[in-house]
């Protein structure tokens, strides 16, 4: 299904052609210009038809879903409705949120901090001023 009328289309390819049209017509001549126009019409006709069918199939779409009935066996409805709803989960959250004394106490016993290695060189002072000034030079 689509919305509106065919001269809707129509009316978007004038203004498409007359937007083209004018604009070729500045740098060309004007049978190249009555071309660019001709393509340009046809090209905003496609689109508005397009625009069409999309927002029709959207507004069909939104006007099957609100008469949707949910005893009927009808296989055009099936996938229609999604239900949005959650269940009710208000005691496991309360169990998620209260602290269990047991896991903690177990839990702070086991934990060491990391103590990563230190990369620090342990190479002589002047072994390393040595080096510098090889690279340095070079």
């Amino acid at each position: 299904m689509m919305i509106g009328t065919i001269l809707l289309n129509i009316i978007c390819g004038l203004l498409g052609f007359a937007f083209t049209f004018l604009i070729s017509l500045q740098n060309n001549l004007i049978l190249t210009s009555l071309y660019r126009g001709l393509f340009g019409f046809i090209l905003w006709f496609l689109l508005a038809f397009v625009l069409r069918w999309v927002l029709g199939f959207i507004t069909d779409g939104s006007a099957n879903q609100g008469s949707f009935s949910s005893s009927g066996g009808d296989s055009e409805s099936l996938g229609g409705a999604v239900d949005l709803s959650t269940p009710d989960e208000e005691e496991e959250l309360k169990d998620l949120l209260k602290p269990k004394p047991a896991a903690a106490d177990q839990g702070s016993g086991d934990f060491k901090p990391l103590q990563p290695p230190k990369l620090v060189s342990m190479k002589d002072p002047e072994e390393l001023a040595k080096a510098v000034r090889h690279l340095k030079e070079e």
